[in-house]
């Protein structure tokens, strides 16, 4: 795994989605968080140590974590189909489910490569670009965009919510049956994230005057602009035989900016913006 891959996934275990599940704002996820770093660190670690054994183990414990996480997403589900006047169905509601999901994917494919065997057919290299791509494509894609939609929620809110984890789904499905269903998956997600994007810079930064909190949004909606072309343009040249960026290249401009840009900037805004509502809500 290259030096810039694991500094991504780093700061996707370590970062991203403990300061993610915290947005969530779902009671029953504190404990996971407060224990998040006991499976992240070694996770972490595991991205550092060559192949073999021990970053197999330390790769174990993580992928661990991820299901304990992934658990999560029945329970909840169950209880909001037997709770009245809670929609199981609501497009945020879903795309948070698809949050609490998705690190379990990129920790299996972790530990395949890690291990040094290839699953399902995928080599080490794929293997190692899905573990960075669920934990932000997946994870972080589908928090925001939860998020979003609790806020603006509106036709546009929904169709972000929604099409971030077909669009998910839809590359996933495209590493099995081929090029041009993973074409249709970042079709998908390109103009989820573009949604997303848009309702950040048009809505919830333009009700905010902390001047921090506005920048943090207009970062990462400016990046998502222009990471999602790159993916569009990657899975365009992948399905067609167009010239396109190569995985290395990707690594380093869409997939350094969504971590930084994207992801990074986002979790920090919306944890500004809890922190405020909570203390209005304080002061009341």
């Amino acid at each position: 795994m290259s030096v810039l891959v694991g500094a991504i996934v780093t700061l996707g275990m370590l970062v991203v989605v403990p300061a993610g599940l915290q947005l969530i704002g779902a009671p029953e996820l504190d404990r996971m968080r407060r224990l998040w770093l006991l499976f992240a660190v070694p996770g972490a670690a595991a991205l550092w140590l060559p192949r073999g054994l021990p970053a197999t183990a330390l790769a174990v414990c993580y992928a661990l974590g991820t299901v304990l996480l992934a658990l999560h997403a029945p329970r909840r589900l169950l209880r909001n189909l037997t709770t009245p006047g809670v929609s199981a169905t609501a497009p945020a509601e879903i795309a948070l489910l698809t949050a609490l999901v998705t690190p379990s994917i990129a920790a299996t494919a972790l530990v395949a490569e890690r291990s040094g065997h290839t699953l399902f057919g995928f080599g080490l290299g794929i293997l190692a670009l899905t573990v960075p791509h669920f934990h932000y494509a997946g994870f972080a894609a589908a928090l925001v965009s939860g998020l979003v939609c609790r806020t603006a929620d509106s036709p546009a809110g929904r169709f972000a919510a929604l099409s971030v984890p077909l669009g998910t789904l839809l590359v996933l499905i495209g590493y099995f049956i081929g090029d041009w269903a993973e074409l249709a998956g970042a079709v998908v997600l390109t103009a989820g994230m573009w949604t997303v994007a848009l309702l950040t810079w048009r809505s919830i930064r333009d009700r905010n005057r902390d001047r921090i909190t506005r920048a943090l949004l207009a970062v990462s909606s400016a990046v998502l602009a222009v990471t999602m072309v790159l993916a569009l343009s990657w899975a365009l040249g992948e399905a067609t035989g167009l010239p396109h960026p190569t995985l290395t290249w990707m690594a380093a401009t869409h997939g350094l900016g969504n971590a930084l840009g994207f992801a990074l900037c986002s979790v920090l805004a919306w944890q500004r913006l809890r922190n405020r509502t909570d203390h209005e809500g304080t002061t009341a």
